[in-house]
């Protein structure tokens, strides 16, 4: 509108070659592996009591039984369960190599939509995901981890690719390559784990995060205005 200005998406300017994680991948980092920490802590008797991580299951997990005609441990935890399965992981192992997805991804973001949009792309893409793992999946049992925001991370990283790519004429070849990739890395996991994938978390985030870039990323790409 006249005489207003649009709020711009600002990247993030890192050194070349600075593998310095942003403020706001630090703070995820910390929030994820300290709440892990302090589990496998309580879960090796060094803290606390080796229920602990039950009970974080059982009050932060994502039950899909919830949103149906289970009774909640607490009013809002039909709702909360779409943010808090985020910060909760399965084993140590399954945290480090989410982290790891975190550093890597969140170095590229970050520099493109900067550290506020990021933010909101990891929190609501995984909130789809919830959404995604409530819809398609059949299973009772509980889900945790912080895959579906992380799809969602590399749903904007590669919508923006495409998005530049088509402004530009060039190949879509390497994109659609890329999807697939992570189509087939999903079903090798999934046949792996025997089923204990929550492929559908990493759909809705992946989807969830493509859709928000393809709401509010074009007006702030380069030759836009």
């Amino acid at each position: 509108m006249p005489g207003q200005e649009e709020t711009a998406i600002r990247p993030e300017r890192q050194p070349a070659g600075s593998w310095r994680p942003s403020a706001v991948v630090m703070v995820l980092l910390l929030l994820n592996c300290g709440i892990e920490m302090i589990l496998l802590a309580a879960d090796n008797g060094l803290i606390g009591t080796t229920r602990w991580r039950s009970q974080a299951y059982q009050y932060g997990a994502f039950w899909t039984g919830l949103l149906d005609n289970w009774r909640p441990n607490y009013p809002a935890q039909p709702w909360l369960m779409f943010v808090t399965y985020q910060v909760l992981h399965a084993s140590l192992t399954h945290l480090l190599g989410n982290m790891l997805i975190l550093l890597l991804v969140g170095r590229i973001l970050v520099q493109r939509v900067g550290q506020l949009w990021f933010a909101v792309f990891y929190l609501v893409s995984g909130i789809g995901g919830g959404l995604g793992f409530a819809l398609l999946a059949s299973s009772a049992q509980p889900m945790v981890g912080a895959s579906g925001a992380l799809f969602g991370l590399v749903g904007a990283w590669k919508w923006q690719d495409w998005f530049i790519n088509s402004q530009q004429g060039s190949s879509r070849r390497a994109l659609i390559l890329d999807v697939v990739g992570l189509i087939v890395l999903n079903a090798l996991f999934w046949a792996i784990q025997d089923g204990q994938l929550a492929w559908e978390a990493h759909l809705g985030g992946f989807l969830t995060g493509w859709l928000i870039a393809t709401l509010v990323l074009p007006r702030h790409l380069p030759g836009r205005s």
